[in-house]
């Protein structure tokens, strides 16, 4: 660009394309929200650690009784929108542009496209994101790709843009000096070159809103709306922004989150995988606290099944939708009797979601939305929700909450399923690609997440022991690496492998499981690499 807003540095390559998003005006938004925000955002980041501090010492979370008098107060969140009144099933994946195509086209009710955990967040992806969502909400949107051409049906689904968390940062674009926030950053982007037109349209910016540990953190974000909404010159309230609960600290805040954002509130999801992470980093050091292979870890065990549950209830007795998790299963192709049971743990998971009184879940790929439709019709006949179905019988405890089991079996299997996991999706993530089927399970950052910290806390706890009686050490996990590694390379070709950093990825995956110090998020370092 020839001239910048003052105070506005870009550190990344400007390719030609780019410069219908980059604009002069564009960035000085980007300036505005950054000055008026980025103070409170650094406190907010500093809360967490004091906050860590006080788990490392033994303090165990609870509801705060200074919001009491919310939880008690008579009180809804403002009326839905209508094009987002109905969401029985969501589809969700990165700003890729046939992602994008093919899952606007899916038959789903809503589409979250993501910026942050499905999508690696180098430069190009972040601004060819934004390409690819301008041209999305002007339906004009094409690929043409092997011979075949991808463009927008007629009906597709509502669009659902979910920016980075807060502990993110887009180090490409500073403000006075200053790294921007990543989600302020992609927000907006999103909103200054979208909003008036999405209203044009008959719709509205619409956001899921990822990583809060605090009702703070939500007045945070409820600030940036109303401010952004004046300084682009449309109604207050038009912003709708869905909060994934997917740490264990917002899970003892819902209805305090829910409040914050009231005016621009479109409900609670239960994001179960990153919720599963934040529970091993959150106790990571307590001796007391150990939890068994992942698979085991379903909806079903009693500490998720209490988050699942509350957060019906505080949902619908606000007026706001209860959004479910997304199994990771995909469709398994060439194996038929595998696909069978994939399709039908797929199926029991929307089942139970909809019967305890969610109104709509996610998915992973085009061809569950079927599957997932089917089940939530059965529940929601021609209804929109079901929040009048609100749950007096649940009676969430912190204890509840708490319950961490179970807590074996913890076997060599389970061990090198993390490694094996952990090692393909950070080498996929390096090479750009942030959402990878691994073992017919779809793995974003998420879930990687789960898989590293659990081989760190594995080997730390005093319960970190296999099924056989072995002791989870830091030498038994690096003697397991070379070996998973060699299945990796087998599994793909060497062809492939040598594409894909797995070398590296896996001298990753080592320091980060068996160093002393815990990395908040694997995707901290990482972006420094990329």
């Amino acid at each position: 660009m020839s001239q910048l807003p003052h105070g506005i540095q870009i550190h990344g390559e400007f390719r030609p394309e780019f410069a219908d998003i980059l604009t002069a005006d564009a960035l000085a938004f980007v300036a505005t929200l950054h000055r008026k925000f980025e103070g409170r955002r650094q406190e907010l980041l500093a809360a967490r650690v004091l906050r860590q501090k006080e788990l490392d010492a033994g303090k165990l979370p609870d509801f705060l009784p200074e919001t009491k008098a919310i939880r008690d107060g008579d009180w809804k969140i403002a009326p839905i929108p209508a094009d987002i009144a109905l969401r029985r099933v969501e589809i969700t994946g990165p700003v890729e542009r046939k992602m994008i195509i093919n899952a606007l086209n899916s038959g789903a009710d809503s589409y979250m496209t993501d910026f942050e955990d499905s999508n690696t967040p180098n430069w190009l992806n972040q601004i060819q994101g934004q390409i690819n969502l301008k041209e999305a909400v002007r339906h004009t949107i094409r690929l043409e790709s092997n011979g075949k051409t991808y463009q927008l049906n007629d009906k597709i689904a509502t669009l659902v843009v979910r920016p980075r968390g807060w502990h993110l940062d887009e180090k490409h674009i500073t403000v006075d000096g200053q790294r921007v926030s990543g989600g302020v950053f992609d927000l907006a982007l999103f909103l200054f070159h979208n909003a008036r037109e999405q209203l044009a349209r008959g719709t509205a910016p619409y956001f899921y809103l990822p990583k809060m540990e605090s009702h703070l953190e939500a007045r945070l974000w409820n600030d940036v709306f109303v401010e952004a909404q004046k300084a682009i010159g449309i109604p207050q309230g038009t912003i709708k922004a869905t909060v994934l609960i997917e740490t264990i600290l917002a899970a003892f805040e819902m209805e305090e989150i829910l409040y914050e954002l009231r005016e621009h509130s479109a409900g609670l999801n239960a994001g179960r995988w990153d919720y599963i992470f934040s529970c091993i980093k959150k106790f990571k050091t307590n001796t007391d606290f150990c939890l068994a292979n992942r698979a085991q870890i379903t909806m079903t065990v009693p500490f998720m099944r209490a988050y699942a549950l509350n957060l019906v209830k505080a949902c619908h007795k606000r007026g706001a939708p209860a959004i479910g998790g997304m199994s990771a299963l995909i469709p398994i192709k060439g194996d038929p009797e595998a696909n069978d049971k994939a399709m039908a743990a797929v199926r029991a998971d929307k089942t139970r979601d909809a019967n305890d009184g969610f109104d709509g879940g996610w998915v992973a790929h085009p061809g569950l939305v079927p599957i997932a439709m089917e089940e939530w019709v059965k529940v929601l006949g021609d209804k929109p929700n079901q929040i009048s179905k609100q749950r007096p019988d649940v009676e969430t405890r912190a204890a509840d909450i708490l319950n961490f089991q179970p807590e074996q079996p913890i076997t060599e299997a389970g061990l090198r399923m993390n490694i094996d996991v952990g090692i393909q999706y950070l080498g996929s993530w390096l090479a750009g690609n942030g959402c990878v089927p691994i073992h017919n399970l779809m793995e974003d950052a998420a879930t990687a997440e789960i898989s590293r910290s659990q081989v760190w806390q594995w080997i730390r706890s005093p319960k970190g022991v296999l099924d056989d009686g072995r002791k989870v050490t830091a030498d038994m996990v690096r003697g397991m690496i070379p070996q998973v590694l060699d299945a990796i390379r087998a599994e793909h070709g060497d062809a492939a492998f040598a594409k894909t950093p797995f070398t590296q990825a896996a001298e990753i995956f080592e320091q980060m499981s068996t160093s002393a110090n815990f990395a908040e998020f694997l995707t901290l370092p990482l972006y420094e690499k990329i």
